[in-house]
């Protein structure tokens, strides 16, 4: 076939030229192309149109055209951008990051998180770039919180509280603080962390309590278990120690403070009381133990060796002599007594056995005489013999009980009173002692009473005896009062008895004036109590009020009633009764005298009469319904038996019902009621093959009734009627007995009067009768209590068991109890009252609880009318086995321990007990236990100067001893030897230089024969150059590192000899044959003597001054004193030396008077002499 060229053309154009597009244009991630892209192919020059994709954008259109077969772009820089979102956004307190891409840009994602401390509200925590912009809104972040924190127990907050049950932010502090007393147990601060919880828990508020503090060396003087904040214990330190601060320690909360401890005491400068030191020693003291000085005796005192000088040495406990100086007593005549015939001498402390002449004794008939720092004691002189004779004395209302006359010293004897007297002890005898000074008291007869005997009355007091003019108070018995009306009264003890007897008479009530419309029955003048009055109405006048009244302790009662003549009013219904009802159905209108009867709701408790009475249009007072808040505890068992259903508490009214097991029977009420706290009683369970019988009665046989058997079964139930009586009764057999019993007889009730108005009791205003067996509960008024029971009985026609409403009594503080304390009143006003004195109200109810490791007995005490009951006890509780300790054991372990008992440690072989050996069980803890340590000693300790005697070892024994020796020109001051006691050496020797070098120099003398060094004891010599001579000692010695007092080279013209001597006293110092001129020697005086001058004297142109004298001390001559019947005025001084110029006062013998002026006995000493007053 051939084509046309035009049509060749056009088709080689086509296929060479124009190429189409076989596919659609493409589809892109960001991009969506325009319009229906369905067809096979598209020709050249196919436009396509793109718009970006949600999330994106560009700038101008993004198109592709078709060319040569492929899709290609116009504007290749033209692409679809991810859009911009902006900023996310900040939130306070927190950040962001980008969790998904690089920018702020379409597709991203920023996650939100909080600092520490805060927390994001709500759950989203991120935004996303999306199309609209960022998602979601920013997070917001608050402060973390933690819960309130409240205060400890015994203890406060002291900074970050806020309002109460407010929250704490994160970081806030909360600190705590212990009231006085108590310790911190936990942190003392804490703080709200990043998680909202505290750092730590609240802390608790003990109270601080100490151990007895271990003392080294030293022991508290009074100890107990436990001390508690604040307490202080005053202790002693070991002899040779004193305290390191004080002698005593305070209980803190650290501990002891400050730390009990004693140091080893030096030895200060000795007072030697009638001695002194030898040379002056400036600068030993306080000396160290071990060191000793040199001192010397007053005149007629001696060293402990009975030397005039000696050593002291400083020792651990103290200088070596505690009394250095001793008196020597020289006994060489004894007046009116048997002497020897050569004096011997005596120290102080020492005793001679003495005999005196016939009918002379020592004072208090001694036989021996005590050396003392005074001399004889008594003085060695025998006295007459004292006897004491009955006559001296008068017994007003009294005797002698034995027939001698006149009794030797320190005799005894007994008088007696007579009868309705009594000693001053209460006794009926008495004895009394013949002393030096007379009789030892005045024997004393005075009136008594017997404890009195009452008549219908209570003795408010427990004493057997009683004294003139005491009072006794009593009270009469109910019913009963005292001739002038009371019901109580008080007598007293006279000299011819007491003064009324105690006794209560029946109370009489005397009979009421009564109107003239009134009739009153029986016709008396005087009723006893419990005596009735019954009243009619004369005239047809109807009665208003009771109908009859009784007579009561407190007089008639009720109101005496009124008659009304006419018409009376009836009554509307009955008032409500809070928390009570009507027990009948009620009506729209009550006649005059008609009864209605309440019930108090379920747990409710009625008060006063339950029955008022319509009276002329009014009703009588209505009863009280009051909540009875004691339940009752757990329903007794039954034998036999069970409870049907039971649901507790239970409360008052309660009720719960029994049954029996099977085989056995219930017999008594079914149920029991909680009333008041208690059950009512329980019914029992019997075998049902053990039950017994019931007899037929007779009047079952008679009375026309038909007999059928002779025994009824129990449970029966038995109808029968009496003569002349239409109507049946029942009785039912229960266990051999008829309830009720079978009985034609009519049963006549008796009725009480309403019930009396009781004083201080509430308002109890009714006119109804009740009938034998029927009670009534009293309330008493607000701060009253009920006595001798709460309800009143109707019985044989009368009120019966009427109590008394009294006055509470308010009880004072209450006792404290050991190991408890009482628990604290909890407002801040209760607290505050603590610090005073605080009356309790009657009823009130205090808490004790007891310390740790106790436990309390009743944890309650209540006060009634002013007493407290009986108080519990805090009980320690058992421990278990104590605590095991390394190298050591208990002996003889147990299981369990009771509260105080003791055990005690021993350690293994080569250890040693550290501190108290025994521990105590203190209540389920025991007290620190002690440690076993290794006692033995390793490195010998070195000491200056001084070496170990004998060889070394490598360790030594616990007890074990080392010797120490002093190198040449040393001496030993203190022990030689060191003592291993628990791994330490104890001891410290120490050596001494005591040698001596260049003795001291003179002026105008030389030493002779002069050395470099001087052991102790060596001497140096001196010589005094011509032409001076020499005084004192020609030589000095060394002693104890030191030299004695040198001589002196002087002028030999001017010279003196020894001091003259005076009577009665002596030089101070030794005296010596020769003295310089200048030269002062002092004087003193014996015991007693009065120096009179100068005390010293002077060496001047070989002369000696004027020495003093010793005034004649004055001796009170108890023979004197006897012969002028007189005796010191104070007598305790027993002051029988005096000095010259002290006062000396006398008075009269007991039944001797003044012969002389009344300023004689103000004796004044006078050279030795006194003058005596006298008495006649």
């Amino acid at each position: 076939m051939r084509c046309p060229a035009k049509f060749v053309w056009l088709i080689l154009w086509t296929v060479c030229v124009a190429e189409d597009c076989r596919e659609p244009p493409p589809r892109k991630e960001t991009e969506i192309v325009s319009g229906s892209w369905t067809e096979q192919t598209y020709p050249e020059g196919t436009q396509a149109t793109y718009k970006c994709r949600p999330g994106y954008r560009t700038l101008g259109s993004i198109v592709m055209v078709c060319k040569d077969g492929k899709w290609v772009s116009l504007h290749p820089s033209r692409i679809c951008r991810k859009k911009p979102c902006g900023h996310p956004g900040d939130t306070s307190f927190g950040s962001f990051h980008l969790a998904v891409g690089t920018q702020f840009e379409y597709g991203a994602k920023v996650v939100y998180t909080c600092d520490e401390g805060y927390q994001m509200l709500g759950e989203i925590n991120f935004r996303e770039c999306d199309t609209n912009g960022w998602t979601n809104n920013i997070p917001l972040c608050e402060v973390v919180k933690c819960l309130p924190v409240t205060e400890p127990e015994n203890g406060r907050i002291v900074s970050g509280a806020l309002e109460p049950d407010q929250e704490y932010t994160y970081g806030q502090v909360v600190q705590f603080q212990c009231n006085a007393g108590y310790s911190l147990d936990g942190p003392k601060q804490i703080h709200c962390s990043a998680g909202g919880v505290w750092s730590g828990d609240k802390p608790k508020c003990v109270g601080i309590s100490c151990t007895p503090p271990n003392i080294l060396n030293g022991y508290p003087i009074i100890s107990k278990e436990i001390y508690k904040a604040n307490e202080r214990v005053q202790y002693k330190c070991s002899a040779g120690f004193e305290y390191s601060e004080r002698g005593e320690t305070i209980c803190t909360a650290s501990g002891w403070a400050p730390v009990p401890s004693c140091v080893v005491k030096p030895c200060s400068r000795p007072v030697i009381k009638h001695g002194k030191l030898y040379y002056d020693y400036r600068g030993y003291f306080p000396a160290n133990v071990g060191q000793y000085f040199y001192y010397y005796c007053d005149h007629n005192f001696v060293t402990p060796s009975r030397r005039s000088g000696d050593y002291l040495t400083c020792k651990r406990n103290g200088w070596s002599a505690e009394v250095p100086c001793l008196r020597q007593c020289i006994f060489d005549y004894l007046e009116h007594g048997h002497n020897s015939y050569s004096a011997k001498k005596y120290l102080q402390g020492e005793t001679v056995r003495v005999q005196c002449y016939p009918g002379y004794s020592l004072p208090d008939n001694q036989d021996t005489l005590l050396c003392t720092e005074n001399g004889w004691s008594p003085p060695p002189k025998c006295i007459l013999v004292k006897t004491c004779a009955k006559s001296d004395i008068e017994i007003e209302n009294g005797f002698f009980s034995e027939n001698i006359f006149t009794y030797p010293l320190n005799k005894q004897t007994q008088y007696k009173c007579k009868p309705g007297y009594v000693t001053a002890d209460g006794a009926t005898s008495g004895l009394i002692t013949c002393l030096q000074s007379g009789w030892s008291a005045r024997p004393v007869c005075i009136k008594s009473c017997d404890a009195p005997v009452p008549e219908n009355a209570r003795i408010k007091s427990d004493g057997t005896w009683f004294k003139l003019n005491d009072t006794v108070d009593y009270e009469c018995q109910q019913g009963f009062e005292s001739r002038n009306g009371d019901t109580a009264g008080s007598i007293v003890c006279g000299e011819d008895g007491w003064s009324d007897k105690p006794a209560c008479y029946e109370r009489e009530c005397i009979t009421p004036g009564i109107k003239s419309y009134l009739d009153a029955e029986p016709k008396h003048n005087k009723f006893k109590v419990g005596g009735v009055l019954k009243f009619h109405c004369r005239e047809r006048r109807v009665m208003l009020g009771a109908d009859s009244v009784q007579c009561y302790h407190f007089g008639w009662s009720p109101n005496l009633p009124t008659c009304k003549a006419g018409q009376v009013k009836s009554c509307a219904p009955p008032p409500q009764l809070l928390n009570g009802e009507v027990k009948e159905t009620q009506k729209g209108e009550y006649q005059h005298s008609e009864v209605v009867e309440y019930v108090c709701n379920p747990r409710f408790l009625m008060k006063g009469s339950h029955k008022i009475q319509c009276v002329d249009g009014e009703w009588t007072t209505l009863p009280v319904c009051i909540e009875e808040e004691r339940t009752c505890g757990d329903i007794p068992d039954l034998d036999h038996g069970y409870v049907r259903h039971s649901a507790p508490p239970y409360h008052h009214g309660d009720s719960v019902e029994f049954g029996c097991n099977a085989s056995f029977s219930l017999v008594g009420p079914r149920s029991i009621t909680c009333i008041s706290g208690k059950w009512t009683q329980l019914p029992q369970c019997f075998a049902t093959d053990k039950l017994k019988k019931c007899k037929a009665s007779k009047i079952f046989a008679s009375e026309g009734n038909l007999l059928d058997k002779t025994e009824f079964d129990h449970n029966t139930n038995q109808s029968y009627k009496c003569r002349g009586k239409s109507e049946s009764k029942y009785s039912v057999c229960i266990n051999g007995v008829w309830d009720p019993r079978v009985s034609c007889k009519e049963e006549v009730l008796n009725s009480c009067p309403p019930p009396p108005q009781i004083p201080n009791a509430q308002d109890m205003t009714t006119t109804v009768n009740y009938k034998d067996g029927e009670k009534i509960s009293i309330l008493c008024q607000e701060n009253y209590i009920i006595q001798d029971g709460e309800e009143i009985v109707c019985k044989d026609g009368r009120w019966q068991s009427v109590p008394r409403c009294v006055e509470k009594i308010p009880c004072s503080e209450p006792p404290e109890i050991d190991h408890g304390t009482i628990q604290s009143p909890g407002s801040a006003e209760e607290r505050r009252e603590m610090f005073e004195p605080k009356k309790y109200a009657h009823g009130t109810r205090l808490s004790y609880t007891c310390e740790d490791g106790f436990e309390i007995s009743e944890k309650e005490i209540i006060c009634h009318m002013g007493k407290w009951s009986s108080l519990p006890q805090c009980v320690g509780r058992p421990c278990a086995p104590p605590p095991e300790i390394q190298n050591g054991a208990v002996a003889q372990e147990k299981d369990s321990y009771l509260y105080g008992e003791e055990v005690t440690y021993s350690c293994d072989e080569g250890f040693g007990i550290d501190g108290p050996a025994s521990i105590r069980c203190l209540g389920e803890k025991w007290s620190h236990p002690p440690e076993c340590i290794n006692t033995d000693c390793f490195d010998l300790p070195t000491f200056n100067d001084a070496v170990v005697i004998g060889p070394k070892k490598p360790s030594y024994k616990s007890g074990e001893q080392v010797t120490f020796k002093c190198l040449q020109y040393f001496q030993l001051e203190g022990p030689n030897t060191i003592r291993c006691i628990k791994s330490r050496w104890i001891g410290k020797p120490a050596c001494r230089d005591v040698s001596c070098v260049n003795p001291p120099s003179v002026e105008n003398a030389v030493i002779l024969d002069k050395r470099s060094r001087y052991q102790p004891g060596e001497r140096a010599r001196y010589e005094c150059i011509e032409p001076y001579a020499l005084y004192g000692d020609v030589e000095v010695m060394c002693f104890n590192g030191s030299w004695t007092k040198p001589p002196q080279c002087k002028d030999s013209k001017g010279k003196c000899g020894p001091p003259p001597p005076i009577d009665n006293g002596d030089t101070t110092s030794f005296p010596l044959p020769v003295y310089p001129p200048g030269t002062v020697v002092e004087y003193q005086c014996q015991s007693y003597y009065e120096l009179e001058g100068s005390s010293s004297i002077k060496c001047e142109n070989g002369q000696w001054s004027e020495p003093p004298k010793c005034l004649d001390a004055c001796v009170v001559s108890e023979e004197m004193m006897r012969k002028h019947n007189i005796e010191l005025k104070w007598r305790p001084d027993k002051k029988l030396y005096s000095r010259t110029d002290d006062t000396i006062e006398f008075r009269c013998r007991q039944g001797y008077y003044r012969r002389t002026p009344l300023h004689t006995f103000r004796a004044t000493c006078q050279q030795g002499k006194v003058a005596y007053p006298t008495c006649g």
